[in-house]
């Protein structure tokens, strides 16, 4: 098979034998009908896609959720068959819900993947052909020129002046110059100069290439598989809200058999028991959970798609918030990925020489459309001159090029040869060691003058100052003759040296800053060089100083059996380079086992294996690969990484105002608990049947909880450290927070009840609907209660909050609608009230929440964040 030939070790014309082809004529109609028998389409498949129905199913895929089921279908079963379809009614939203934001993202991801077909020309039957290049097959012959995607795997043939782009499959931001000729020893295929692969592109020349893999059978190919095969971590939300359930579910569970024993022992009748069961355990679950995390997390996810960032899983933008460690690329995602030139030292100020040179010898061309076409470092010469006034256009006419002298890679040098009038101008440019080496003379003021030894060590220790600091260089010389000579490097007069960046995007280092001062820290992970990454490092604020640790992949091979001492090193650094896709996997393994919370920025398809496995992996959404954002869980639509922490922002805001929903929604749970077991221990009637607590739950409830999920909090959420990957949504003292709101709206509840009850004498639906509408209002009340500790009591951020506002009259309405119209009283055993009853229903109300407040001003006892 054509997959076990090491294509860059034979020559082309055994390589064109090995795949029965011709490298004059190409494949003929027969053979390629039997390659794609064979070989099959030359497309990478996709990965496996989420179908509808899987993102239905996973709505039900929560503990919480689960605990519903099984007391909807108790319910049913022992025929309260009002609650139970009122339960099944919740569970059904909810998953509506989900399912539809998901589905939302989905038709959103799938929108910015590259609509048309890619073209190759191909020859075959000795014809050349312009065919979609998913009918490629091996042993095609093709040809490409400047611009041209490399649509498979190939093995060049001829190669005249050829460079490729390799940098979405390596990682590498320059040019890759290209040759025919076979390659000795089992190289690394940053290393194979002979070889084209699919997903890279031509920068510069032409070349005829036989094509030797297709679809999965590619380098991108292996890739695709390799990402396929990583597996997805659970995000911490998820982990969270099932360990929340766990713990609702023992509550509940020990609840429910310690009233039910309790009244089965003192003479109750059983099935009254079970069904007292039964309301306690509707009580404790939080029926309207589900829904307002998803709600929250749904307008968490909108919120982001406003702002360039694209989410395709609800509970990932929650995890954002966690974020701890983000791994990111060099080429594009830190840098423009586009050379620029940033000093330009002229031997001779005045003179013209340098502009023209960096003009006339230079392949690349600049197009309106900002798509130039050729080698980075030529577009940055061009865009340098015309800044300047100089077009090529212009000064073509007045230099036609009679010749070119290709670049040697063993002098480092090229040339092009202009006629100008009787003379003949050589435009030379090459490595400026070999520059300076070579030239006889240079340009000053005064002219063309020896260039001395003394003169040449000042240039030299010009260069090496400026290749200390990270930059490439190139130098320039050019010289005159009557007549084409044979020597094009002989006499040649130095001009001068230029010095370019592949730049950091503009907002970087503030980006970088913000990261730290949210605790994030951001660590490169690239397949460039060493000295080009630490100078960026440097620069945007990744590294405080040279002395900080900066790694090579080569000293990473072992990364599973590493020591403890190197584990430590490897988890303090910040700069990864010449990193291969699966160092980059072993790399985020590492640190997730530290206890990190690790996100993955890319746009390559070398990227894809590590987005998947991060925590959250997100991909560029202009220049990023189809692989890379089928990987990932959010894609920024602008590819700005500042974007991301803006997603960071919002996530920590989700997650509090998570917490904050649930400490108020489980204290609401837990007094709704409390009053039952009162009633049930004092063998007394119970003052909430099942249908108004879920009615409570599901109304009083869930709308002050959502307004809470809507919150839209302020700049400290970005000045303080991430969440610990392994504490819960409550901690130790949320939880007695919830127990102590819990007791106090008890203690008001069951206080106006029973005085209700015993007292006033009222009867059992009156004193129930003392209880009810009470409990609903103090509920709807205790919204206030969720500020900060520290927070005023009247301008905060709940108070801020508009939807809290329009939660508090809703909720109030529907409320008392319930003694008003008759179908509700009826259904929930409520009676009309006299004004004395009325008198003890406010108190009952108000009164938790100026007690609660009294409290967090005198002893700070509140939501600490």
């Amino acid at each position: 098979m054509s997959k076990e030939i090491k294509y860059w070790n034979i020559d082309a014309s055994e390589a064109t034998l090995s795949l029965d082809s011709d490298s004059v004529s190409g494949l003929t109609e027969s053979q390629v009908l039997q390659k794609v028998s064979e070989y099959g389409s030359n497309a990478l498949t996709n990965l496996k896609k989420t179908s509808k129905l899987q993102v239905i199913i996973n709505q039900f895929k929560s503990l919480i959720v689960l605990l519903l089921l099984i007391t909807a279908t108790i319910s049913f079963v022992i025929g309260e068959i009002t609650e139970s379809l009122s339960i099944f009614i919740v569970i059904l939203i909810n998953a509506a819900i989900g399912a539809i934001t998901e589905n939302k993202a989905i038709k959103s991801v799938e929108a910015l993947k590259k609509l048309g077909t890619t073209q190759t020309q191909v020859l075959r039957d000795g014809k050349t052909f312009l065919i979609d290049s998913k009918l490629l097959v091996p042993g095609d012959i093709v040809k490409l020129e400047a611009g041209d995607s490399i649509t498979a795997d190939m093995r060049i043939i001829e190669a005249s002046k050829l460079t490729c782009n390799e940098a979405i499959l390596t990682g590498e931001s320059l040019p890759v110059e290209k040759i025919e000729l076979p390659l000795k020893g089992d190289i690394i295929l940053n290393e194979r100069k002979n070889m084209l692969y699919k997903g890279t592109f031509i920068t510069t020349g032409t070349a005829k290439a036989l094509i030797t893999s297709t679809g999965m059978n590619t380098e991108v190919g292996k890739i695709s598989r390799l990402t396929q095969n990583a597996t997805s971590e659970t995000t911490p939300l998820e982990k969270k809200l099932d360990k929340l359930g766990q713990q609702l579910l023992i509550v509940s569970f020990f609840i429910a058999i310690i009233v039910t024993l309790f009244g089965v022992t003192t003479g109750k009748p059983f099935l009254l028991m079970i069904e007292t069961a039964i309301v306690l355990a509707i009580a404790t679950i939080p029926e309207g959970l589900p829904i307002v995390s998803t709600l929250a997390l749904a307008k968490g996810m909108w919120i982001m798609a406003k702002n360039n960032a694209l989410v395709n899983k609800l509970s990932a933008v929650e995890t954002l918030g966690a974020t701890s460690i983000i791994f990111t690329d060099k080429t594009g995602t830190l840098t423009e990925n586009k050379m620029t030139v940033v000093n330009a030292l002229k031997s001779n100020p005045q003179s013209d020489q340098f502009l023209k040179i960096s003009t006339l010898c230079n392949n690349a061309e600049l197009n309106l459309d900002d798509k130039h076409i050729g080698d980075p470092m030529e577009v940055a010469l061009l865009e340098y001159s015309k800044s300047l006034g100089l077009q090529k256009k212009d000064l073509m006419n007045s230099y036609p090029e009679i010749k070119e002298v290709a670049f040697d890679s063993e002098i480092l040098m090229m040339a092009t040869i202009h006629q100008v009038k009787e003379e003949i101008y050589y435009a030379i440019k090459g490595a400026p060691e070999r520059i300076i080496e070579r030239s006889n003379f240079i340009n000053l003021q005064e002219g063309e003058v020896p260039f001395t030894k003394e003169l040449k060590e000042k240039w030299i220790q010009s260069n090496t100052h400026l290749a200390n600091e990270g930059k490439r260089l190139i130098a320039f010389a050019s010289k005159k003759e009557k007549d084409l000579g044979n020597e094009t490097y002989k006499d040649i007069c130095f001009q001068g040296l230029v010095a370019f960046e592949d730049p950091p995007r503009h907002d970087i280092k503030e980006t970088i800053k913000n990261c730290h001062q949210a605790g994030i820290n951001v660590i490169m992970v690239t397949g460039d060089q060493e000295g080009t990454a630490t100078k960026i490092g440097l620069e945007i604020g990744i590294l405080k100083n040279r002395t900080d640790s900066v790694i090579n992949g080569k000293n990473l091979h072992n990364i599973d059996k590493l020591s403890s001492e190197e584990k430590t090193k490897v988890l303090e650094t910040r700069i990864f380079s010449r990193v291969s896709p699966e160092q980059k996997l072993k790399l985020i393994e590492l640190f997730q086992e530290s206890g990190k919370i690790v996100a993955m920025t890319g746009d390559g398809v070398n990227d894809a294996p590590a987005l998947k496995k991060a925590d959250i992996g997100i991909a560029m959404g202009l220049r990023g690969t189809q692989v890379a954002k089928e990987a990932a869980d959010m894609i920024l639509l602008d590819d700005s990484f500042k974007t991301i922490i803006s997603a960071v922002k919002q996530g920590r805001i989700i997650f509090v105002n998570i917490r904050r929903f649930v400490i108020y929604l489980l204290s609401c749970n837990f007094s709704e608990v409390m009053v039952v077991s009162i009633a049930a221990l004092l063998k007394s009637p119970l003052p909430l049947v099942p249908l108004s607590i879920l009615f409570l739950n599901l109304v009083t409830d869930v709308f002050p909880a959502l307004a809470l999920g809507m919150g839209n909090g302020d700049n400290d959420y970005l000045k303080s450290k991430p969440r610990d990957k392994l504490a819960a949504i409550l901690s130790k003292q949320d939880w007695a927070l919830i127990f102590s709101y819990g007791i106090i709206l008890t203690a008001f509840i069951s206080g106006a009840y029973y005085y209700s009850l015993n007292i006033l004498k009222a009867e059992i639906s009156q004193a129930r609907t003392v209880a009810f509408i009470s409990l609903a209002l103090a509920q709807t009340f205790h919204v206030f209660n969720m500020k900060r500790a520290k927070a005023n009591f009247l301008i905060n951020d709940i108070t801020k909050n508009i939807y809290v506002w329009a939660a508090i009259i809703l909720c109030i309405v529907l409320s008392l609608s319930t003694i008003y119209i008759p179908i509700l009283r009826e259904t929930l055993q409520l009676s009309k009230l006299t004004n004395e009853l009325w008198q003890v229903l406010w108190i009952a109300s108000l009164g938790p929440i100026v007690l609660i407040q009294l409290l967090i001003q005198l002893l700070k006892f509140g939501i600490k964040e």
